[in-house]
């Protein structure tokens, strides 16, 4: 126990390096007009009150492809004016093309801005934004004061996107011994807008949301000699106070009293207890009522039908899907989300001890049905079978989606940077796709397939956990689980290719990712709308 409490430090509020967002008004840039000789300060406005700051390190401007060529912002050209250099020369010479992401850095002659950087905005899309802003942090590393014009003539979406872009970026995660006394600075950035009162709800939805996503990696990124079905209950149950959600947990022994069979079955192997965590955000009276279910192994050795080790040195992520719904959940008052939702995290350790479930073991899940189990290694679903009959027997939600990191067919399908999306009701498939667009979270739709049906028939019980022969994966998976929502409006995010990285592309981290926060949230947002 005292290994799982002081391991909850993991789970920050702001990681290092984490920059600090504040807004200035657009008219006040014309201070940028002044050498660092003549200024006394930077005047920025935060809650309101007038400050004064000193003149920026960096000044991040911005520059669009036009019909004439590359058109630079009046921040970047003023600045440019002031050391006498003609910043379209430069940038042409540099190649610069305004094309989303791209940074030209320019170096100033000044003992306090030593540089112009020039973000491309390309079309000035969210997704460009976010771009924008993932390239701005990889600039401004270590800087102390930070003045961005990129943010002027953007939209809202996508000022919160340059946002995220621009916090998540800047994310790292290090068990190093000596990486906390190198622990870069955090910089203070000054974003300008056309309004601070009307862009500052926009600039707190970013970072509530990159707060979120941050804890999803943070909890995914944790070492499995700490973390464990415990430690996420007690995580679990800091965010739930902290949020004033409620917060239940069925212990093994309630597991046990209730039936069920798939938690306990995943979970039997291991010297770590499974459990069951439901966490309840109220909402607001009459609003629809929303089920979000995470897949919590906490590692996943395959069991006894054991993994090569190879496949085995990432399965601590294999509670990715519980990471992000604990994520979404403590955005959810932030953001003021007026829906209900009730989030259930199935957490087991999938080892291969003397108990552990076999190759053609029979399990009775909660609410009666039978799975045969013809490969241990398909684990996650049986842990999902349990949450969603419950949700559908018990909780009787609107709607349910659950995330999984569930088979490596979708990874194989897909790639590394979409979600395998399954659904029975096309109107929910369609607002979880507009939100992983706007959020910067892609998902494809793939089919129920009828067909494929009877490769999960079984001769000694309802439903094999994965068929004897090869087969589309994803898609025989997610047909297992629709057994178990017996008609309800239920969606299935697949997010073993997104869920992990292999090295930070963009705001995209290594390692975890925190993927489905994003776009969960943005799908939460629309609220009453969805129905």
């Amino acid at each position: 126990m005292a290994k799982a409490t002081a391991s909850l430090e993991s789970a920050r509020l702001d990681p290092p390096g984490m920059p600090k967002l504040g807004l200035v008004p657009l008219d006040l840039l014309s201070q940028l007009g002044k050498s660092a000789a003549d200024a006394e300060g930077i005047t920025r406005v935060v809650a309101q009150t007038v400050v004064v700051a000193p003149p920026p390190n960096v000044v991040v401007a911005s520059a669009i492809p036009g019909p004439e060529g590359l058109v630079p912002d009046d921040a970047g050209t003023a600045v440019a004016a002031e050391h006498r250099i003609d910043l379209l020369r430069r940038l042409r010479r540099a190649g610069a093309s305004g094309a989303a992401g791209e940074a030209t850095v320019i170096e100033l002659e000044d003992d306090t801005t030593e540089r112009l950087v020039v973000l491309g905005l390309g079309d000035g899309s969210p997704n460009a934004a976010r771009q924008a802003g993932a390239a701005m942090a990889a600039q401004t590393k270590g800087v102390e004061r930070v003045l961005c014009s990129a943010t002027a003539s953007l939209s809202r979406e996508a000022l919160r996107a340059l946002c995220e872009g621009l916090l998540l970026a800047s994310y790292r995660f290090s068990r190093k011994t000596g990486d906390k006394a190198g622990e870069p600075s955090s910089p203070f950035v000054q974003l300008a807008v056309a309004s601070v009162a009307r862009s500052q709800p926009v600039l707190d939805l970013a970072v509530a949301t990159a707060r979120s996503v941050m804890l999803a990696r943070d909890l995914t990124n944790a070492p499995s000699n700490e973390k464990n079905p415990r430690w996420i209950a007690q995580r679990a149950a800091d965010l739930a106070a902290e949020a004033g959600q409620k917060l239940t947990v069925f212990d093994r022994e309630r597991l046990y009293r209730d039936g069920f069979g798939g938690i306990l079955a995943v979970g039997a192997g291991s010297a770590q207890p499974p459990c069951l965590i439901m966490i309840e955000h109220k909402g607001e009276a009459g609003a629809p009522h929303v089920v979000l279910i995470g897949k919590g192994v906490t590692f996943d050795s395959g069991g006894l039908s054991l993994k090569p080790a190879d496949a085995m040195k990432n399965m601590k992520t294999d509670m990715a899907g519980a990471g992000v719904v604990l994520g979404v959940m403590r955005a959810l008052p932030a953001l003021g989300i007026s829906m209900r939702v009730t989030a259930l995290l199935p957490c087991a350790e999938n080892m291969p001890g003397a108990a552990a479930m076999r190759p053609g073991d029979v399990i009775t899940h909660f609410g009666g049905r039978t799975s045969e189990v013809t490969n241990t290694d398909a684990e996650g679903r049986l842990l999902l079978a349990d949450a969603l009959a419950f949700a559908e027997g018990r909780v009787h939600p609107d709607a349910i989606v659950d995330v999984a990191t569930l088979t490596g067919a979708a990874a194989v399908a897909l790639g590394r940077s979409h979600a395998a999306l399954f659904s029975n009701d096309e109107g929910l498939a369609e607002s979880l796709e507009r939100a992983g667009e706007l959020g910067g979270e892609p998902m494809w739709l793939m089919p129920l397939a009828d067909e494929y049906r009877g490769k999960l028939d079984s001769s000694v019980a309802d439903a094999l956990n994965t068929s004897l022969d090869s087969g589309p994966g994803a898609i025989q998976a997610a047909l297992f689980l629709q057994q178990f929502v017996d008609g309800r409006r239920w969606a299935h995010l697949d997010i073993a290719g997104p869920a992990r990285a292999e090295k930070a592309v963009r705001e995209v981290s290594r390692g975890a990712t925190g993927y489905g926060v994003r776009a969960l949230l943005r799908w939460l947002e629309q609220g009453p709308a969805l129905w």
